[in-house]
């Protein structure tokens, strides 16, 4: 949502018109809150919890954790860290209180009453900030869905919004029938929004086939959000995508075609950076991110190497994919080159942990390492792929347009019987190309 909506503009989402505690709205100020169990380290999770509000445009003011066996059913903290909290916000001017882990609707409800503030959990904080930064119709449409849906059974927590034809909340009267009329809008819309998200899904599976349609090869850039997949995007392909150090900066797919090695052009996609405990609502929002995925030919996993928490944010990354992606038997894993970002900031004489034994240490804004990602890459591509020398006689050069497109071809001369060309091609495609006409000539050499 744009930041300079107001809560009650006409055009919000229903739950704003329902009442303003679903959402975050910039410049308001927050007190973080976690419940550290035992054996947890909760420190990196806040250290995120707080660059989420940042990038949601949220001030911070404080941060108060608690260590609990596990959770309160009713208030999630507990009496007495709920009176501290209370105090805070009252000594602060806190206007809202954003919670590291999902609220029930009861807890939401409990809380707020209790504290006379609004509460937001991880999971409302980061559909907002898809809400406020999905820049395509496909990403608008599946960030509404996923905040109705969430909204639902949340209904009967957002307060006095609900009492405005005279019933109270779990009453009987005017103020239930005003709850279901609310729910009937929302089963309505999510309804609506379903048949255009179909709609949109069909225009992104068209464009997906005339990708792969190309004889270009698909390089993937995929990771956890923040961890520079842009910024390489950008040095690999040499375009301008968009860059900013927050979360989620990226919020759709975006394919390049680029000489990602001498001679050698690929289409790059930079995805959706995913994040830990991904909220189950928002999934659909990674759908083309998730595709890109499934129908690469090479996946670049960039991994912010100076964040302290690197190996769990890879452990993320790579559980998602086999979640989401390879879960089947007949998922075919495209090759992973792991890249660790940003080792212009980290001690070079840092060891690497065991998951990273494979990795290339790099940096995207610096350039350092490029080179050799560029052999790897090309080491990969070029795997079952062959130099040849073909004549192609002048009756089949129409076979031209479609080997030009592979940007390996070139054009060595003209003879009496046709035209000679050198190229590195699929084994597949060398077959197809002598099937229809094309003569391999015998100076031609595998790679």
């Amino acid at each position: 949502m744009n930041e300079n909506h107001s809560p009650h503009d006409e055009h919000s989402l229903i739950e704003d018109r329902l009442g303003e505690r679903a959402r975050v709205y910039g410049m308001e100020r927050a007190i973080l809150v976690a419940v550290e169990r035992p054996g947890e380290e909760i420190e990196g999770a806040l250290d995120e919890l707080e660059s989420l509000a940042d990038t949601a445009g949220i001030s911070v003011v404080a941060v108060l954790t608690q260590k609990r066996l596990r959770p309160d059913r009713a208030t999630f903290i507990g009496k007495g860290k709920v009176s501290e909290l209370k105090a805070a916000a009252s000594e602060l001017g806190a206007d809202v209180i954003i919670l590291n882990d999902e609220l029930s609707p009861a807890q939401a409800r409990n809380l707020e009453k209790e504290l006379n503030r609004k509460v937001v959990d991880r999971t409302q904080l980061i559909m907002d900030i898809f809400a406020q930064r999905a820049t395509t119709k496909e990403a608008r449409i599946q960030v509404e869905l996923a905040q109705l849906r969430y909204l639902l059974p949340r209904l009967r927590g957002w307060g006095s919004a609900l009492t405005r034809l005279g019933g109270g909340i779990g009453t009987r009267g005017p103020g239930e029938t005003q709850l279901e009329l609310d729910r009937k809008k929302i089963y309505r819309r999510v309804h609506a929004l379903e048949r255009r998200l179909a709609k949109a899904g069909s225009e992104r599976e068209l464009k997906s086939k005339r990708r792969e349609a190309s004889s270009l090869p698909h390089i993937v850039l995929a990771g956890y959000t923040n961890s520079g997949k842009s910024t390489l995007l950008n040095r690999l392909c040499q375009v301008d995508a968009f860059v900013e150090d927050k979360l989620f900066a990226t919020l759709a797919t975006t394919v390049r075609r680029g000489e990602v090695s001498p001679g050698r052009w690929a289409l790059c996609t930079d995805t959706v950076g995913f994040i830990r405990d991904l909220p189950h609502h928002l999934v659909p929002a990674f759908a083309s991110t998730l595709e890109a995925v499934r129908h690469a030919d090479l996946i670049l996993h960039v991994v912010d190497f100076s964040r302290p928490s690197c190996e769990e944010d890879c452990r993320t990354v790579l559980t998602i994919l086999d979640q989401e992606v390879f879960a089947s038997d007949d998922a075919t894993r495209p090759v992973i080159i792991t890249l660790l970002n940003k080792a212009d900031l980290v001690d070079p004489e840092k060891a690497l942990p065991t998951i990273f034994d494979d990795g290339l240490r790099i940096s995207a804004k610096e350039g350092m390492q490029l080179d050799r990602l560029r052999e790897r890459v090309r080491a990969v591509l070029d795997q079952g792929r062959e130099r040849v020398s073909f004549l192609i006689p002048y009756a089949r050069s129409s076979l031209l347009h479609h080997l030009s497109q592979q940007r390996e071809v070139s054009i060595c001369g003209y003879t009496e019987d046709g035209i000679e060309i050198e190229a590195c091609l699929p084994t597949a495609e060398i077959a197809r190309l002598q099937g229809a006409g094309a003569r391999l000539r015998p100076s031609s050499s595998p790679k």
